[in-house]
């Protein structure tokens, strides 16, 4: 009954064929969440794979309809333990982006996991399925040296729905909110800092996305007969663009930026180096704001990305000025400035500028809000001295995850401190062909989960919120 003993057990689980076993399984069920024919299999991954398995570690389990016609079912896993007074949460999402089939390469399936040297190839391998496993399994290995007790109870979430935006879950966790009474929140998605750092993240980049158009007029005419005589969409959409950010990504809108990187964010990222690997692309460090370092500039700042333009007929052009231009664009910001006035600004900025005929609109009615725990949070500061006496060295602490996730449900709707452990790296291809995780460091995740599970059931764990 010691913690060494807990941290053998969870990385036994992957070295003796356990974690390929389960993820194999899961991977195989294709729960794509924006492909409408497959609705069938998010139910069945949360009814005929995840309930067995929280069943058999003492969980007490149940499905629940998604309260938005958006959204897939919920599974909701509680664990009780007679004198236990404090409750953790923790959350996964079931739900792939689209599979993809026809790009992945020769010898690759999304619905199988193929193992390559220390990678396993699969849809979901990273991004949730594969890092929920782990922790599943940490709890587990915890029960196990702990003679089936951890200390706390706890209260696990998986959704089917986060690939489309989580539609519908705030509104769920408003109505269990008082059933489940949580105190703290530990789950993991997204990246490490680097393949080779472990690391830890309080929060998440919020997202939002809208289209630009330049609509002129109906159809396209010919460029010969009306080259200099008709404007052209494209044109005037590109320099819109340009008006938005410098031609090295610098925001020119001064509501969509913070007016400070706060001192303790400084602080938490000044020995975090970003990288993604060999597989990983390099860095432009001359891009983005001026006078930060990569990391302050992806968790600590915003940015503006333009993700698709497309004006006439790309794949086939011919000699005609289209009629219409449109950009697909996202902001991913950090907490600070006010979201809810981002587009208000834009058409504020696009008017002063000259380009009132540039229509404005949000893609989509969900967007991702910024969260951030303060990096000097007790909680913080256990779950990192937790991480380095596993490891034996000091993890990254990420104020927030450059991506965006629905941290803001559990953060503020739940009023949970929220820390995430990530077991995944930055060059898995997660939304691509070719998804894969790295054996490594999935084994590091184990460890790293069964320490700070064991820590926090400890009797002198105070960290706790009363």
């Amino acid at each position: 009954m010691t913690r060494a003993a807990a941290i053998h057990a969870a990385t036994a689980y992957l070295d003796e064929g356990g974690f390929l076993a389960d993820l194999s399984r899961r991977v195989a069920i294709p729960t794509e969440s924006q492909n409408p024919d497959r609705a069938g299999a998010l139910g069945d991954y949360l009814e005929k794979e995840m309930r067995g398995s929280l069943e058999a570690l003492g969980f007490q389990c149940s499905v629940h309809p998604n309260p938005s016609p958006k959204g897939g079912p919920f599974l909701v896993a509680i664990r009780r333990e007679a004198g236990a007074t404090k409750t953790l949460f923790s959350y996964g999402h079931g739900d792939v982006i689209r599979g993809q089939e026809a790009q992945w390469r020769s010898g690759l399936s999304p619905w199988q996991v193929v193992q390559e040297g220390e990678k396993l190839y699969g849809r979901g391998t990273a991004d949730n399925k594969g890092q929920h496993t782990v922790n599943i399994a940490a709890l587990a290995a915890v029960l196990k040296a702990r003679n089936g007790k951890l200390g706390f109870d706890v209260v696990l979430l998986i959704e089917t729905g986060e690939e489309v935006g989580s539609p519908g879950l705030d509104e769920f966790c408003r109505t269990q909110k008082d059933a489940w009474q949580a105190n703290l929140f530990l789950a993991s998605d997204g990246p490490r800092l680097s393949p080779e750092r472990p690391t830890l993240y309080c929060g998440a980049r919020g997202a939002l996305n809208f289209d630009l158009t330049v609509n002129l007029r109906e159809g396209a005419h010919h460029s010969g007969n009306w080259g200099g005589l008709l404007a052209d969409p494209g044109i005037i959409l590109a320099h819109a663009i340009a008006s938005i950010a410098g031609p090295t990504g610098q925001i020119r809108i001064p509501e969509w930026v913070p007016k400070e990187l706060p001192a303790g964010v400084k602080r938490a990222l000044a020995d975090c180096e970003v990288g993604g690997g060999s597989d990983g692309p390099s860095i432009d460090t001359w891009w983005g704001e001026p006078g930060l370092t990569p990391a302050e500039r992806v968790y600590g700042w915003c940015s503006f990305d333009v993700l698709a333009f497309k004006t006439g007929n790309p794949e086939f052009p011919v000699n005609a000025i289209p009629g219409i231009a449109t950009a697909h664009c996202q902001i991913r910001f950090v907490v600070g400035p006010d979201s809810t006035q981002f587009l208000p600004a834009l058409r504020r900025h696009l008017d002063r500028h000259g380009f009132p005929q540039v229509e404005v609109k949000q893609a989509r009615a969900e967007i991702f809000t910024a969260t951030r725990l303060d990096p000097d949070h007790p909680y913080v500061n256990f779950a990192l001295a937790s991480v380095e006496k596993t490891m034996g060295r000091k993890p990254a602490l990420l104020p927030n995850l450059g991506g965006s996730l629905p941290n803001e449900v559990f953060a503020e709707t739940l009023g949970l401190p929220t820390v995430w452990m990530p077991h995944s790296y930055a060059a898995c291809s997660q939304h691509a062909p070719n998804e894969h995780i790295l054996l490594p460091v999935m084994r590091e995740g184990l460890a790293m989960m069964a320490g700070l599970l064991w820590d926090l059931g400890e009797p002198n764990a105070t960290v706790f919120p009363s």
